[in-house]
């Protein structure tokens, strides 16, 4: 049984950082790229960032783009999202995302296995 759990949410002033991390476990995969997406009630779960298997590739939201960071350490499966200059449209639930693919993919229809989710809430 493969379980993605998340840790690192928490509320922070606009302006601040927080950093994100996504643990896999009980799975064996060969080249499994991880994303983050985040979703606010009432609306679809957005993609936000991904990385390869190996690290060699990343990709953003245009949203994100200069303020976060995606990186990833296999030796501990884990994946992390460090979120600089946080603005209150930010806030969401966080949720980490595996599939085995080498290639990048933002759509949430294509990634199997998905952790419960970590709220982060940007106060103005």
């Amino acid at each position: 049984q493969v379980q993605l759990v998340e840790s690192g949410g928490g509320l922070v002033q606009a302006g601040g950082s927080l950093r994100l991390s996504c643990a896999a476990s009980g799975g064996r995969f060969s080249r499994p790229a991880m994303a983050w997406f985040r979703q606010v009630p009432g609306k679809e779960r957005d993609f936000v960032a991904g990385i390869t298997w190996n690290g060699d590739s990343t990709y953003f939201a245009d949203s994100v783009k200069g303020r976060f960071a995606i990186s990833r350490d296999n030796a501990k499966n884990t994946v992390y999202l460090q979120m600089n200059s946080l603005k209150p449209e930010d806030t969401a639930v966080y949720y980490c995302a595996l599939r085995e693919g080498i290639s990048l993919v933002t759509s949430a229809r294509m990634y199997v296995f998905w952790g419960q989710g970590t709220q982060v809430t940007v106060s103005s």
